[in-house]
């Protein structure tokens, strides 16, 4: 069990969004006086749920006290647990809630700068019996990403390859940070088709459209036949990430429906551990 915490702003919920994509079950915001209830829940036969990560942070307010016996409590239960934690400078937080223009959770409208100490504070116990500390003060989302995933996180994949599928639109550019792109735009476009246009790939007629069609069969099956041939060769150079790019014009309906669809058949692969990411499914503009 990997605990999560940090300041408002560090990066706590692209932290979360890395361990999702290495298959662990996240809860926000959960209250301390729970953390036992839930590992013992998880610990039940039949559960699922073999790796968890859990958002504890100053929004807990006064039930952080309960943290201790609750960590105390795990360890005689034999649950192991890490504790990650996320800051940066006070310039870095505030020029963040600048640019984002959200408000402090302990401010308000109030003085942004007092909130954060004032964070700092209440946390500062925390922050000492943490397992990992990242300074996340100049890194962008991408580095922290790829710091989470080479560091806190490299010891998950033990002979095995993470092969995260991105959708994107190429309207919006190209992703940097994606290692290699497959252009989907040779496909016919569901957005000239009226009762699809307002839906995205995640729905199943926007994907069976996209998936019935010869050529995306075709696509899919030498896109498949190629990663599967390179993943071993990948491990051989200890490469153990790769980021996948699949576009469209917009974003929102065949790169999802093929990122979807490449991902769940990859996971078939046993050196191949998938996760997906959609950048630009949210934009209709």
């Amino acid at each position: 069990m990997t605990i999560i915490s940090g300041l408002s702003g560090a990066g706590k919920s692209l932290a979360v969004a890395t361990f999702e994509d290495m298959g662990y079950f996240c809860i926000d915001n959960l209250p301390p006086q729970m953390l036992t209830q839930v590992a013992k829940l998880f610990s039940l036969d039949g559960s699922k749920v073999d790796r968890a990560a859990l958002v504890l942070d100053a929004r807990a307010g006064d039930s952080l006290s309960y943290l201790d016996d609750a960590l105390a409590e795990l360890d005689r239960l034999n649950v192991l647990c890490r504790v990650v934690f996320l800051e940066a400078s006070d310039e870095a937080l505030v020029a963040r809630f600048h640019s984002t223009r959200r408000t402090h959770p302990l401010t308000g409208s109030d003085n942004l700068v007092e909130g954060i100490q004032r964070e700092r504070e209440i946390l500062a116990e925390l922050k000492e019996r943490a397992d990992v500390v990242i300074d996340t003060t100049s890194l962008n989302v991408h580095d922290l990403r790829r710091h989470i995933q080479e560091t806190v996180l490299a010891g998950e994949l033990q002979d095995q390859i993470l092969m995260t599928f991105m959708s994107f639109g190429y309207k919006y550019g190209v992703p940097r940070e994606v290692d290699m792109v497959f252009d989907a735009r040779f496909l016919p476009n569901p957005h000239w088709v009226p009762e699809l246009r307002p839906l995205t790939g995640l729905e199943e007629s926007v994907r069976d459209y996209v998936l019935a069609m010869e050529q995306t069969q075709g696509f899919v099956e030498r896109v498949v036949d190629l990663l599967t041939y390179l993943a071993p060769s990948y491990l051989v150079e200890q490469k153990r990430q790769l980021l996948v790019g699949v576009g469209c014009t917009g974003g929102r309906h065949r790169s999802v429906a093929l990122a979807q669809t490449l991902a769940s058949a990859l996971e078939r692969v046993p050196v191949v551990v998938t996760a997906v990411r959609h950048r630009d499914v949210e934009r209709k503009g």
